[in-house]
């Protein structure tokens, strides 16, 4: 879900003008390379919910230390099966963020690693995150229904289920008021942020590259849900530092991206005819920067200091934070910032022209 390139993809079908519409074309040849890929986080998925309930079973599930009404694993088998989905989701959305980053930054030199490839595993990669997503919150709307079912009628613990799972700020209680909204936001913004690749040819290149950048705030939002949420990464201790710590190559990783991007229009001083390709002006990148370092230093404190925000296994957990209205907060300023980048690199005059030649352009990324 991280920035890539755009890439060769299965050409358009015959009598549709380039630069017009949704490419249904790529997006399939994309589905079908997913094939692979999807297949081993079924059986990854399967896995992970074979050790759950193995450790339900033999009583050492942190889960079932905190919940001790999950310890039937047969009965609750579908919240379980949303747990797996959602460490499999997060594996994916790791993977598919180190293929952009590796991409769109300083490209390695190992012959069997070659663009297009990381451009081909980045893109199949993603889709297979967003399923992988929708699934983790599937299998957690129908346990829902099935606690529901237990006071409620049918229509009404759907109803219920659907707004506390699915319906942003639906859920009212509990870490659930804040750790629910993060995943939701994640998930609700990476169909958007991952699909914009195959409208490329009606936005134009720069302008998708330029949306695509957004999308790792998404894999921001899912390792917060991660971390505020998971049963098993509850308390502090060392699998949840672990969490922290994986987090540490991809930070350097993306400061490497920004450092010395692939694109010579993504440097802090682009030169002749890069300038235009400029979606955020030099101080904007600049900082970007300094944040990403910043953030990198952070997570080396974090992991050396034990420090993570877990919560104790002796004495009352903090309540969650922050509030909904931060998140909104943060929600809106996210938008503006996108909606700012589209106007600075909408087509000018000839759009619909300018966007089908800068579509084609992408294509030769």
């Amino acid at each position: 879900m991280a920035e890539v390139s755009g890439p060769a993809v299965s050409p358009p079908r015959q009598g549709k003008r380039r630069g017009e519409g949704f490419d249904w074309a790529g997006l399939r040849a994309d589905l079908r390379g997913a094939v692979p890929d999807a297949t081993i986080a079924l059986v990854l998925t399967g896995l992970i919910y074979w050790l759950l309930y193995a450790r339900v079973e033999n009583g050492s599930s942190a889960t079932t230390r905190i919940m001790p009404m999950l310890a039937d694993a047969d009965l609750f088998w579908m919240y379980w099966m949303s747990q797996a989905f959602g460490w499999t989701a997060m594996l994916w959305a790791y993977v598919t963020v180190v293929f952009g980053l590796l991409r769109s930054g300083p490209r390695p030199r190992w012959n069997w690693l070659p663009a297009a490839r990381l451009e081909k595993w980045h893109r199949t990669t993603s889709l297979t995150t967003i399923g992988l997503m929708f699934m983790h919150a599937l299998f957690f709307f129908t346990d829902q229904i099935r606690d529901n079912r237990t006071r409620w009628s049918f229509g009404r613990s759907l109803w219920t289920a659907f707004v506390d799972v699915f319906v942003p700020g639906g859920y009212s209680t509990g870490t659930g008021r804040v750790a629910i909204l993060v995943g939701l936001l994640a998930l609700y913004l990476a169909i958007p942020l991952g699909l914009a690749f195959y409208l490329r040819h009606r936005t134009g290149a720069r302008m998708w590259l330029a949306l695509h950048r957004f999308v790792i705030v998404v894999y921001i939002l899912s390792a917060w849900h991660t971390l505020l949420y998971s049963s098993q990464a509850w308390y502090d201790g060392p699998f949840r530092t672990m969490i922290w710590l994986l987090q540490i190559p991809l930070a350097a990783l993306l400061l490497a991206r920004l450092m010395a991007p692939a694109r010579p229009g993504e440097r802090l001083r682009p030169r002749g005819g890069a300038k235009r390709d400029r979606a955020l002006p030099v101080p904007a990148r600049l900082v970007g920067r300094l944040v990403v370092a910043a953030t990198l230093v952070g997570l080396v404190a974090v992991v050396v200091t034990g420090v993570d925000g877990g919560r104790p296994r002796d004495g009352a957990s903090a309540p969650p934070w922050p509030d909904q209205w931060v998140l909104w907060l943060g929600l809106l300023l996210f938008v503006a910032a996108v909606v700012a980048v589209v106007v600075r690199l909408r087509p000018r005059g000839g759009a619909r022209d300018a966007a089908a030649a800068d579509g084609r352009a992408a294509d030769r990324v």
